[in-house]
């Protein structure tokens, strides 16, 4: 009988269980559940906290390298041509002061096209510098062989979308010039490279004139002279 009562059990288990069944098997099994779930919480825990702390310590790294972003003097002479002292004795304030003259002046001139890329660093957009000074430098290509290839480097560096230093250029003026890649000519860029002389002169030109690099350049200059 006892042998057959065990042999019968298997097909017992699709029956309900009593009450008091269930009640002992809860209690048996949800300290377990919980020790469990506590042990994987204290195990994935840690692991998680560090990640989050090593999040807000890399975002606070990125903010405190957008922090030291200055607008200053020293922004300029830390990327000019020459060595600062040396450039310095160079410039003098007529010079410096001609810059406000007209925005072609200032791209003109070495250390004023210096200091206007250390001002649009502070304001992380000199790609737009960069890329009129390629197309000034593309209009210079003279062999022909050279012309699509550095058309085409400068398409998909300033003008293609989700290009790495993409230009502030409306879809006409992109499309435009995409369709003149298919066959580069040295003024295949003139349409975008005018567009963006136009944004920097209105828009970048008048704030570098009011900027702090751009006054104590000048009063470093003036001051040399007293």
């Amino acid at each position: 009988m006892h042998r057959e009562s065990a042999d019968t059990v298997p097909q017992g288990l699709n029956q309900p269980c009593p009450s008091s069944t269930k009640s002992h098997v809860a209690t048996t099994l949800l300290p377990a559940a919980s020790q469990s779930l506590s042990d994987q919480a204290a195990s994935t825990d840690p692991p998680a906290e560090r990640t989050g702390q090593r999040q807000n310590r890399g975002m606070r790294t990125r903010l405190g390298c957008l922090s030291h972003k200055s607008d200053s003097y020293n922004d300029f002479t830390a990327i000019l041509p020459d060595k600062p002292n040396r450039a310095l004795k160079r410039l003098s304030t007529e010079e410096a002061t001609r810059w406000a003259d007209s925005f072609d002046v200032l791209l003109s001139h070495k250390y004023g096209l210096a200091a206007f890329r250390a001002f649009l660093k502070t304001e992380f957009s000199e790609e737009n510098l960069e890329f009129w000074l390629a197309c000034e430098d593309f209009k210079k290509t003279r062999s022909a062989a050279k012309l699509a290839s550095k058309a085409q480097r400068i398409f998909e560096e300033f003008i293609d979308v989700q290009a790495p230093r993409e230009v502030n250029i409306d879809f006409q003026t992109r499309e435009l010039t995409r369709r003149n890649m298919q066959e580069p000519s040295l003024s295949c860029f003139d349409q975008a490279q005018g567009k963006v002389h136009s944004l920097m002169e209105k828009d970048s030109y008048p704030r570098f004139l009011r900027s702090k690099i751009y006054t104590d350049l000048l009063s470093q200059t003036q001051r040399r002279l007293s």
